[in-house]
């Protein structure tokens, strides 16, 4: 998978390239690369911002830096992508969607958002984290592509995926490690006595049990 990033902010990304989709990078299973939009501004000082007409607080990215800089990495397959709280919302089940795709271009919006004809010139597919808002879609980027791309094969191993969170519609079961005492808890008995068939009926009822008591509209779904 490839996956192209258009920021105004290159360097906030640095943390894609640490651990588990750092080392799938390396593996060459991911190309992740980080695009600076001011690279493609005109204007003599990179500036890619202006005030918006008809007044209003704050500034908006120009339309020309920003579409030089889609069309610079934009291809036939590639999935545009707009970090937006005006989109539709992200769950596991649209990481997994993402994570089918060939080319994914995540287009990084800033201050009081981008010119609107933007979303005239390109398919462009809005996601929100949330109803909330940030200061610009660098951060919710980040968030969607290490959830996406766990997911993409030879990421990770295909059990890791199997028993996690919304995997089956179900919250995850609790986990333990060593020592199996610590400061008077005790690990539950059943996952230390080797008995494969208890141990995984005991993580289907806790799995069942924390859905109930925190994500009771998980539950509503699956019917």
């Amino acid at each position: 998978m490839k996956i192209d990033i258009l920021t105004l902010f290159p360097q906030m990304f640095a943390p894609l390239k640490e651990s588990i989709i750092g080392r799938a990078v390396d593996k060459k299973i991911l190309e992740i690369n980080v695009v600076d939009i001011r690279e493609f501004s005109k204007d003599k000082h990179k500036k890619c911002d202006d005030y918006p007409f008809g007044g209003g607080a704050g500034m908006l990215m120009t339309i020309q830096s920003l579409y030089d800089a889609i069309k610079s990495v934009n291809r036939e397959k590639s999935k545009l992508i707009f970090p937006s709280p005006q989109g539709r919302l992200f769950t596991q089940n649209v990481a997994k969607e993402l994570s089918e795709e060939e080319h994914l271009v995540f287009i990084c919006g800033h201050y009081e958002g981008v010119d609107e004809r933007l979303f005239s010139l390109f398919e462009i597919d809005e996601i929100s984290l949330g109803d909330f808002v940030l200061t610009g879609g660098e951060l919710p980027s980040m968030v969607m592509v290490d959830a996406l791309c766990r997911l993409v094969d030879g990421v990770l191993n295909k059990e890791s995926l199997e028993s996690e969170s919304f995997s089956n519609g179900l919250l995850e079961y609790p986990q333990y490690t060593r020592p199996s005492s610590f400061m008077g808890l005790e690990v539950p008995e059943v996952l230390l006595s080797g008995n494969h068939e208890e141990v995984n009926k005991w993580r289907a009822e806790q799995s069942l049990k924390r859905t109930k008591e925190r994500r009771k509209d998980l539950l509503k779904k699956k019917k």
